[in-house]
């Protein structure tokens, strides 16, 4: 297995440099819907998780402007209004009531994330997992910890468990209180998408480091943030190694003065779990 990662990590090394890519933090300007190889090779971000913790909640990019960076995401609604989704260019919102609406191009997302997904490897599930052990099987796959990779998985699942958060008013409490009232739904042997983003490290605060998934059904009618998952043995999970970051920020006074010089992981592993 090792020599497969290391094999893997040259092929993609020499793929990001035919690009003429490199890791990089917004290092150059993209074009919003150029279609170019460093804008398809990018992880759009809206604000920034920690931003979210707090109680940002206030739209500010709407999801044809999302849109235009990918066709691939995960976010959340205006006001917290829903857990959004994205898989192959449509994009929909999983409310409290567990249903799946498309959103509305005009419509506004406070945070989110999202790529144009051209998987570089699938990774073959050996034997069944939860959503943790389905974390350390592409962990032992990646060829890097220290880049940002989008993730999507179809197949039928004997078991996936979700979430989704009601829609706030001002004041907006704290992500982790509104997480305390969350609705959680349980699927059984259900067909659909996992989608979403590993993210390394070094964005703490900024995204989820880690995995951050969504999972929509596949007739589109339901789903949420993925909370667990059983997935089966000989699952394939397509992974795509992203070479470049980009963050948008709000333009809004409450994310101007909001303090995010503080450490807030404790409340960022109440929020996903």
């Amino acid at each position: 297995m090792a020599e497969n990662r290391v094999v893997r990590y040259a092929v993609i090394a020499v793929a990001f440099l035919l690009i003429g890519a490199g890791v990089a933090l917004a290092a150059a300007p993209l074009l919003a819907g150029s279609g170019g190889e460093a804008e398809r090779d990018t992880l759009f971000q809206v604000s920034t998780i920690d931003a979210l913790l707090q109680g940002i909640y206030d739209g500010s990019m709407t999801f044809d402007e999302l849109a235009a960076h990918g066709d691939l995401g995960i976010g959340c609604g205006d006001r917290l209004d829903g857990e959004l989704i994205g898989v192959d260019g449509e994009w929909y919102l999983i409310r409290t009531d567990g249903r799946a609406s498309p959103v509305a191009g005009s419509a506004t997302t406070p945070f989110a994330a999202a790529t144009f997904f051209d998987p570089d490897l699938t990774v073959t599930v050996g034997e069944p997992v939860n959503l943790t052990g389905l974390g350390r099987y592409l962990d032992a796959e990646i060829p890097s910890e220290n880049l940002f990779y989008a993730v999507r998985m179809d197949g039928t699942f004997p078991r996936v468990v979700t979430r989704s958060v009601p829609i706030q008013e001002k004041p907006y409490p704290r992500l982790v209180d509104v997480t305390a009232n969350q609705t959680v739904f349980t699927f059984e042997n259900v067909t659909g998408t996992v989608v979403g983003f590993r993210t390394p490290a070094m964005v703490g605060g900024i995204n989820v480091p880690g995995y951050h998934l969504h999972f929509i059904t596949g007739d589109r009618t339901a789903g949420g943030h993925l909370l667990d998952i059983t997935v089966p043995e000989g699952s394939g999970v397509q992974v795509d190694v992203t070479a470049n970051f980009s963050m948008a920020l709000p333009a809004t006074e409450d994310f101007w003065t909001v303090d995010l010089s503080g450490d807030l992981s404790e409340d960022l592993e109440r929020v996903e779990k």
